[in-house]
């Protein structure tokens, strides 16, 4: 099927309306929880069913966050180009399409994997929905925190698709999650701290000086480190996850700590964006060694 030229560009607009790398990051942690949770390789019309499923939740849930944020989107330069800003798909458009593919998800997910999954789903819309963007996000500058919970939901959901329940495994990866989440996103906001505070966000860098972020920030990532090591007697990991586990939260806490001591010493350049780009990394190999691992035992 061939998309013409007058057609591509609408086509492209919806989907930068889901936020392709945010779904891309979340994919990368719900296939090892799989891995895991079928002790080696999951059924694969399940894997390829819950990650359609998680995909278009994921998709959902964005595209309703871009329906909602349009009014801030449209004074960050971050976000400046998102499609309800600058008109390529309207409101309406947006609303009707961020509701049709979380419908669709939860669908697909209750009728190829389990109820379980589908709610969980469900739960992960409507939370990063209603709890984080619109109860959270402009009122406290703990929104990240709490409302970065709906992205740890699809280790829940990709548990809970193999196994059709949920148990400590399930809960470590989600704590994992919860807490590598602000440190991974505050040197983003504080790379982008003038356009939150153009917007009236009040991310942590916004409303504190950049030694109480960056203390904040080791605090974090030294509680991930920890709940990383706990996965361990929680879902039997075994010699490669133990040295991916040391490696990787050895240069995350370097890179955390680095970031507090040139907020400290009042650098000019804060450097934030190696702290971001290497969180990304972190989850990616941490998770990669989590789906290895299980094929090793």
């Amino acid at each position: 099927m061939t998309v013409d030229a007058a057609t591509r560009p609408k086509v492209l607009a919806y989907i930068a309306l889901t936020k392709p790398r945010v779904i891309e990051l979340l994919l990368v942690t719900t296939v090892p929880t799989m891995f895991v949770a079928a002790d080696g390789v999951p059924p694969v019309a399940t894997l390829l069913a819950t990650l359609l499923g998680g995909a278009l939740a994921a998709a959902g849930a964005n595209a309703l966050n871009c329906w909602i944020d349009a009014d801030i989107d449209a004074l960050m330069s971050r976000t400046a180009h998102r499609p309800t800003v600058t008109g390529e798909i309207t409101k309406p458009q947006t609303l009707r399409f961020g509701m049709a593919l979380s419908a669709i998800s939860i669908a697909v997910l209750a009728v190829f994997t389990n109820a379980l999954a589908a709610s969980l789903a469900f739960g992960a819309i409507a939370f990063y929905v209603l709890v984080y963007t619109l109860l959270l996000k402009r009122r406290t500058a703990q929104n990240i925190v709490w409302g970065g919970a709906a992205g740890c939901f699809p280790v829940l959901i990709g548990w809970s698709a193999v196994t059709g329940s949920l148990g400590w495994a399930p809960f470590v990866l989600f704590l994992i999650i919860f807490l590598w989440t602000p440190p991974h996103y505050w040197p983003l906001a504080m790379r982008f701290e003038h356009d939150y505070q153009a917007a009236r966000v009040p991310m942590l860098p916004v409303v504190a000086d950049a030694a109480e972020v960056g203390r904040q920030t080791v605090i974090y990532s030294w509680a991930m480190a920890a709940a990383s090591f706990a996965l361990i007697p929680a879902a039997g990991m075994g010699t490669l996850y133990l040295l991916a586990a040391v490696v990787t939260n050895a240069v995350f806490l370097r890179e955390a700590h680095g970031l507090w001591s040139r907020a400290k010493r009042g650098e000019a350049d804060l450097k934030p964006m190696r702290l971001f780009h290497y969180s990304i990394t972190y989850v990616s190999l941490l998770f990669l060694a989590i789906a290895i691992d299980p094929l090793l035992h």
